[in-house]
This record gives C-alpha cells, structure tokens and sequence, in this order.
C-alpha cells in the first residue's frame, strides 16, 4: 500500500522529455485589456486571455493598439512595468505579490543566486553562505522559513531553499516573482504559508547569437559562461539556446575549494493561434565544503579574536575541509505545454522531473576496541582508525504533473478545473567509511574503504542505516473568475483537495521499521479585487494552506507516529496606487497556524521536524519606487511583524512555557531601500537592508540582534565594437563595512539556559543555543560581458 508506484513514475518520466519535445502546444500572448472603466474592444480570441489572477493592466506607458481585428502592438517597453530600477513591478492582482525584473538582476554579480535576487523584498529575511554562488541559503517570510514556502522554477515545484542556486545560472533568470502568504490555485504546490518564490527563466531569442561573460573576485574567485542562441530556426518558430558556467573559489571562511558545473537549455515552439510549448532542462555537479555553523560562544570568539572556527587547512583533526565535502548532482526538468483548443477552451499541462544524488562527509570519530569495525576483505580495523560518516542520497527523485483545463463560460466568468500528480521518493543512507590516509573523505561507494560490522551469525554486513522514505500526492483544484462593472470588479473562488500517500521504511543492521500514512486536507481561495480607475487599486485574499513534514526529513516519535501536518488560514488586505512617477503597495496579513512545523538538526548532515504548538503572525508590507527620474530610481521597502507562540509546546510530561512569546526568527522590523542609476551607459545600484532582532530559541532565552546588509553595482554599457554588441563591464561589491554578523538561525534551538517545565519540574539544562548563519564578509567581484 507504501511502496513507490515505480511504473507510473518511470512513464511520468517519459512522457515529460516527451511532451518538451513535442511542441504541439498553447501558451496564449497574453491580452493586455484596456484601462478599468473603459469597455474593452476584443481584437484577440477570448481564449489567448491570461487567468484574471496574472492579468496586467495597461499602462498609459505602454498602450496597447488594435492594429486589426487580428493583430495587437504593445508600444513601449517592459521596463516601463517597473519602478526602482526593476527592484518593484506594477501589479493588478488580487493578492500581494512582490516581483524583481531583469534590469536589476542584470546590475548583480552573475555568481548571484535566486535569494540573492529577492534579498530585498520587504517580506524576507535571506540568508546565503557564501558569495560565489555555490550554495542557496534560507529564507525567513513572516514568521516562518522556506520549508513552509512553494519554491518553482517555470511554475514547477524546485528545490530546497539551500540548493535552490543549483536550478539556474543568473544571466538565465528573467524575473523572480514572491507571492507572500498566498499562491495561486493552479499552482502544484500545498506549502504555501510563507508564500511562493518562482523564477522564470530566459526566452530563447527570435536571432542567432549569444552571450559571454567573465567574472573574477574575492576569495580566488572565478566564473566563465556562455550562452548560444539558435534563434528562429528556418522559420519554423522554434527556438532555443544552450548555455554552460564554471565556478571555483575558496572558503571565505575557514580552508576549503570549492567548485561548480552548470547547463542551462530551453527550447520553445510557437504557433499562430497563441499555443506555445516549452522545453527547460538544467544540470548542476558541485564539490563545496560544509560550513561550520558557529554557536553564539565561536561567533563571539570569531568576532572579537578573528580566531576561526571553520574548517582546517592541514589534517590535524577530524575538522579537516577535505573530510567536510558536499559532493552532488542535481537535474531538473519542466516542459510546459499550453494549447489552444478553441477561441473559448484552453489546456494547460506542466509535467516536471528532478533527480539530485550525492552525499555529504563529516568526522565520524575513530574506531574503539569496544565497536570493532573490519575492512571488506575481513581484516580488523586497529583502534583509533579515523572514520568519516555520510548522508547519502541514493537519489531524491520528483515526479508530477498539473493539467489545467480552462474555460470562458460567459463574457464575465472563466471557469478552470484541474488535477495534479507528484511522486517524490528520497531512499538514503547513513554508511560510514575509513577515512583516506590523507584526511580526504572517500566515495562511501568505495568499497575498499567502507566500514563491515558481524551480523550475529558472524557474518560481514555493510554498516549502514537505509531509508527509503517518500509520498504521493493527488489533488483536484476548481476555481471561478469572474469580472464585473466593466472589469473593476474580480471576484475569484476555488477550492482545491489533497491527497497524500506517506511511507517511512527503515532498515539497519539490528532492526527494521515500516511506517505509512494517509492524509487530505481541503484548500479554499477567494480573492476579491476593485479598480476605482487605472491607478488605483484595493484587493482582499484569503487561503488555506496545508504542510507535511518532508520525506527527507521525518521524524518518527516513539510510539511510531510522525509530526502531524500544518495547517494554516491567512488573509490580506491590499491597496495599489499606480501613477506616472510613483508606484505604492500596502498589503494588511494575518496567519492562524495549527501544529506548527519547525526543522530540528541533528549535525550538519541530517535534520528531522517536530511540532511546536500553534503560532500567530500578523503585520503590514509597504513599498514604493519611482519610474526613471533624471535616470534614478528609488525603491524602499518596509515590513512590520508580530508573531508570538500561541500555546506552550511539549516537552516530556510537560509543556515548555512558549505561550504569548514571540516567535523565533521573527524580527519585528523589516526593511529595504534601493536607488539605482541607468543613463543607457553609466549603470549602478546601492542596497540596504535591516533586519531586527529576534528570539533564536522556543522559550525565547536568548536573541540575535538586529544587522544591517549593504551592496554596490557599479558599471559601463559600451558601444557595440565588431562582433560585440553590449560590451560591458561592472563591479560588484558587498558588505562593504565587513561587518560580522548572524543572518539567522540554523535549525531550532529549545533554550540556551536552563528551563522550568510548567508542572514546575525540571527542563532541558543549560545549553549551547542556536547555532547561526553568518553574514559573509567584504567580497569584490569584477565581470567583463557582451553579447554577439
């Protein structure tokens, strides 16, 4: 009843490279409708139309004009959408959305990840470890982290926050969309009470050509890409591009190399009527060192005596960075097919892959007469033989897909109905090898290194935990859009319902364990919005959202029960105000969270997740830009949070006292600000950030306080020379003061000193606290590019 439907996976599979190659699809050029309080002349099929909830209104820089009954011209430039140097888009939707274009991706440094690029949205704390790119990092959103955030690419579940950098290379990112505490129906996503990150990737260009650029920085950085463009390919409207990067670097903090390989390759087919199909793959192959996680006692040494807690540069110990590697590759896939059945009827399917494999190596101590340990031909490990211990991925594999099939019933309702199917299996292992003689993790697949115990009939059995862990979901979603009073009015309602299929198998050398699991949660959405005229707007949103504990992080209790899943209600109120200048945004939220699911970590490898009672979060967003004034483009952005612990949390038999206390990594004040600079030549842009302390522990015994980012983008756009037609060169700088601080924290912590359960009895004794992000210090990168 648990096991993995192999088969049905393994044609999913198939029937996703199928369908990308395919290109017999729709994916309508979306309508751009005429300001609110004016009727609408129809000059495009009411089938190309965009869902209400993606809509953009037009603006009066950029008219759009019937050219015939056939045909539309959209004047003007994307850049005319956005304010703050691309940092704040104008939005129409009935929900709050936070979105980040290309003209300010395009100012950062090409080793900058996904959370790099959304860094300044108001509504996130982000944290990355380091500045070439090579790792993620983690997100902190109202009150809670990425774990409770739907994370895409192309509208396809990606993954982890701290791996999030391994999808995409930068110069092949359009636009980075964050949808706090809301995500649409039509999205295959369940996790979604912080919110929705989805990036888009570049559009293969109509022309042949491409693009190359250069990077070298701080800590021996240096970074190579390239991308090549078929262009319209015999003018058959297919088109596509490949691109390929090389990153190495040290440590910034500690000894270490690291190194990474990254393809990028889209492909896209169009058709007259509007249908589209499009084709992205990416492959990612990185070795980079574990960091260390400092707990407040190493961060203050670090700070105050520059004496560093990272890893060893010699083999002395056990802390040596050649036995603390990451090795892992990563695939991802997502081809998604729109089709155009009639003027009235369209078709949606996405059906998307990923496979990651690799392991992570840490100190695994040393062998003792007491455990003995035996080599694979039999021989007897001596006492004091130094071991490395793995978490291996034999492979963390997801496969799905969302259909979506949509309807025009009238000229004011839009009816669409759909179904999703994922499969994610995550087997693993927890083996463990004789270190090399030279302090370097071996390949846990070497046999010649791996550790051998005596099973009780005497004989030689690999030693290792095995878990092949994982679920299945099925899940049906309808929503109604419906426009009224000349299209001021939106009004959406839908209601989506999941069913998830859980298994835990478990087996070591001295037991096994099977566990399963069945669970459905029911999903409503209604989004209201209002268009007094074409500048002003007021919208309310209200959700449910339903989280499971990941597969690759359950934690079974002693009675054989995992965490129970997350539930969550959330509303907003918003107002918009688009003017010719300026660009304002104000959204109101409140989030009601039952059994709340926070991320434990065992060591620097593994993690498991507990239930810490039920939470509130409640608070404002607000920000504002400025369209180009005299080339300069301001943008500032604040949020305020309250969120506190409603209930106290269990612990033996009793309850730590965690009522009423604020929630950790939930910093009160939040706020970014930005001005940029682009006169067609001269670019550049300047970055702040601030966030406020928080707890850093459940009964709220210790604190971090608040910090402060900064980042420079400096740079020249060149007259096209010969084959090169935007030769540029930027630099680009952060953390400038080198500040030392924590960003956030690593994991949850229950206390930092000693605890009083409520029955009065003795808790959890004092400890060590959190362990913490850091911020990295002072790096300079600089890139030569053009394309050609």
């Amino acid at each position: 009843m648990y096991r993995v439907n192999t088969g049905m996976r393994h044609c999913l599979v198939a029937s996703t490279v199928l369908l990308g190659f395919m290109f017999v699809k729709a994916a309508a050029a979306a309508e751009r409708g005429a300001p609110p309080g004016h009727k609408a002349t129809r000059s495009m099929p009411v089938a190309t139309r965009r869902p209400i909830q993606t809509r953009v209104a037009s603006h009066p820089a950029n008219p759009v004009m019937a050219r015939s009954s056939e045909m539309l011209t959209v004047a003007g430039s994307q850049h005319a959408l956005y304010g703050g140097g691309g940092m704040m888009k104008i939005e129409t939707a009935p929900y709050s959305i936070q979105t980040i274009g290309k003209q300010y991706i395009d100012m950062l440094s090409p080793t900058a990840t996904v959370l790099d690029i959304a860094k300044m949205s108001p509504s996130m704390n982000v944290s990355t470890a380091d500045t070439s790119g090579m790792q993620g990092g983690q997100i902190q959103s109202r009150g809670l982290t990425d774990a409770d955030m739907g994370l895409m690419l192309n509208g396809a579940p990606a993954t982890a926050a701290n791996y999030l950098n391994e999808d995409a290379d930068a110069e092949n990112v359009e636009r980075v969309t964050v949808t706090p505490s809301s995500s649409r129906i039509d999205l295959p996503v369940t996790a979604a009470a912080g919110g929705v990150l989805d990036e888009t990737t570049h559009t293969p260009l109509d022309k042949a050509g491409g693009m190359v650029d250069f990077s070298y920085g701080t800590n021996n950085m240096s970074r190579e890409f390239i991308r090549l463009e078929s262009g319209d390919i015999a003018h058959s409207g297919m088109k596509g591009y490949f691109s390929f990067s090389n990153t190495h670097a040290r440590s910034w903090l500690g000894a270490g190399i690291n190194d990474r390989k990254h393809i990028d390759f889209g492909l896209r087919k169009s058709w007259a009527n509007g249908s589209t199909s499009d084709f992205f793959i990416s492959w990612n192959s990185e070795d980079f060192v574990i960091d260390v996680k400092p707990t407040v006692a190493q961060f203050e040494q670090y700070k105050h005596t520059g004496v560093s807690y990272g890893r060893n540069a010699e083999y002395v110990s056990g802390n040596y960075w050649k036995n603390n590697i990451d090795h892992w590759n990563q695939i991802f896939l997502s081809a998604h097919q729109h089709f155009v059945i009639t003027p009235h009827v369209t078709l949606d399917i996405t059906p998307y892959y990923t496979l990651g494999r690799g392991w992570d190596g840490s100190n695994g101590g040393t062998t003792s007469s007491a455990t003995p340990y035996y080599y694979a031909d039999g021989m007897l490990a001596p006492a004091g033989t130094q071991l490395t211990s793995y978490f291996q991925q034999y492979a963390d594999e997801r496969v799905g897909v969302m259909a979506n099939f949509g309807v025009d019933l009238d000229r004011h309702n839009r009816l669409q109905f759909g179904y999703w199917f994922e499969n994610y299996a995550t087997p693993r292992g927890l083996p463990k090898s004789f270190t090399m003689s030279d302090g370097e993790n071996p390949s846990p697949n070497w046999e010649q290194y791996m550790v051998f115990v005596k099973n009780a009939a005497g004989q030689l059995v690999h030693n290792t935990i095995y878990t092949n862990a994982g679920d299945e979901l099925h899940s049906l979603f309808i929503e109604d859009a419906a426009k009224y009073f000349q299209d001021r009015l939106t009004v959406a309602a839908g209601f989506k319902y999941v069913m998830t299929n859980y298994w835990d198998n478990v087996v070591s050398t001295s037991s096994n364990r099977t566990y399963g699991t069945n669970t459905t949660a029911p999903l409503p959405h209604l989004s209201i919005g209002y268009h007094f005229d074409r500048e002003n707007q007021i919208y309310l949103n209200a959700e449910g959202d339903f989280r499971q504990p990941s597969p690759n992080a359950l934690t079974i209790n002693s009675k054989g029960e995992m965490p129970k899943p997350q539930y969550s209600i959330k509303e907003e109120l918003g107002y918009r105000y688009a003017g010719p200048v300026l660009i304002v945004d104000l959204s109101f939220f409140n989030i009601n969270i039952t059994n709340r699911l926070l991320t434990t970590y065992t060591s620097t490898t593994q993690s498991g997740t507990i239930n810490a009672g039920n939470q509130t979060s409640r608070g404002f967003d607000a920000m504002l830009s400025t369209h180009p004034w005299h080339h300069f483009s301001p943008f500032f952005g604040f949020e305020y949070l309250h969120s506190t612990f409603d209930t106290n949390i269990p612990y033996a038999t009793s309850y730590l006292p965690t009522k009423g206390k604020q929630a950790i990594a939930s910093p009160h004040v939040i706020t970014s600000a930005g001005l940029s600079y682009d006169d067609g030549h001269f670019f550049g842009n300047l970055s702040l950030k601030y966030v406020g302390p928080q707890s850093v522990t459940l009964v709220g015994d210790q604190r971090m306080p608040g910090y402060m980012t900064d980042s420079v983008s400096i740079g020249y756009h060149f007259k096209p020379i010969s084959f090169m037609k935007s030769p540029t060169f930027r630099l680009n700088f952060r953390n400038l003061t080198g500040s030392v601080v924590r960003s956030s924290i690593y994991g949850t912590a229950i206390n930092r000193y000693a605890v009083t359960l409520i029955n009065g009895m003795a808790g959890p004794s004092t400890g060590s606290g959190a362990q913490f992000w850091l911020e990295p210090r002072f790096s300079m990168t600089g890139t030569i590019s053009t394309s050609f």
